[in-house]
């Protein structure tokens, strides 16, 4: 099974739905290495908490001469980093990720809107510890061009929104200081899958 089908029985799987746009949209296959999701939290009214999860997959299926998209995004859990093992090691614990139970989290795209013809948000759902609640993506930037590394069409874009931890069953510490908002800032680039690639 490649990526794509991978990715896309994993939403069917956990309930995120299917493609609703690919009959009029080119396929692209998200970047590993180009893709990431970066978190920030106030650490109890001193200084601000940052990390971020590595090595995204997923794919992306845009259309802009309709004005649509999709973006299915699979978050590896375990690729959390923070700089500071002990607190990586916290946060995958069953007092905030649980990652030994729930390795795994999920968006899946509900709505693309457009400011004219550029990308201005991308409305979805994230599932994390088997919770799914709706999520809002402000593009600060989103672009296509021709990729003279991997020599294809490559479209990708950066994305930011605040999420309210608080949904998804992760209360620790919020009686003792820590906020519940937690700032995202999710980058990403896909590539043009070989089959839709024009002749």
């Amino acid at each position: 099974m490649n990526l794509i089908q991978k990715t896309l029985t994993i939403a069917t799987v956990v309930g995120l739905g299917s493609l609703s746009v690919a009959a009029n949209a080119a396929l692209y296959e998200i970047d590993p290495a180009h893709a990431n999701a970066r978190f920030s939290v106030d650490h109890f009214g001193t200084t601000t908490n940052a990390g971020g999860f590595y090595g995204l997959t997923g794919v992306v299926d845009y259309s802009p001469e309709k004005k649509q998209g999709f973006v299915g995004i699979t978050i590896p859990m375990n690729d959390l980093s923070t700089n500071f093992k002990p607190f990586d090691k916290h946060l995958k614990s069953a007092d905030f990720f649980n990652v030994e139970k729930y390795p795994t989290a999920y968006f899946k795209s509900t709505k693309w809107e457009f400011d004219g013809d550029k990308v201005k948000s991308v409305k979805g759902e994230l599932t994390m510890l088997d919770q799914t609640h709706p999520v809002t993506l402000t593009a600060t930037k989103f672009n296509c061009y021709d990729n003279p590394i991997l020599e294809t069409k490559t479209c990708g874009g950066d994305f930011e929104t605040t999420i309210d931890r608080t949904q998804w069953g992760i209360n620790t510490y919020t009686d003792g200081g820590m906020m519940k908002d937690v700032k995202l800032k999710i980058q990403i680039e896909a590539g043009l899958k070989d089959d839709n690639k024009k002749s």
